[in-house]
């Protein structure tokens, strides 16, 4: 198993990064906006600037599912 973190495509509010790490790390997306939002506030918008750069370093999913993991009628 080769997991690998993209922008999530379909779970996004802004730009799919906090989707993107819910998707990898499995867990609820509001769970990680909430935390962004916290860590937001009380690291002096270090993490606004860190969001920022993950839009751009981290690659947006291209939709594309492995043959072996689609659902089959």
């Amino acid at each position: 198993m080769d997991k690998k973190l993209y922008r999530s495509k379909t779970d996004r509010k802004l730009s799919g990064v906090c989707g993107g790490v819910a998707e990898y790390l499995a867990v609820d997306p509001t769970i990680i906006r909430i935390l962004t939002v916290i860590a937001a506030l009380f690291s002096c918008s270090l993490v606004v600037f860190l969001y920022i750069a993950c839009i751009f370093i981290i690659p947006e999913d291209s939709g594309y599912i492995e043959p072996e993991y689609r659902e089959k009628d």
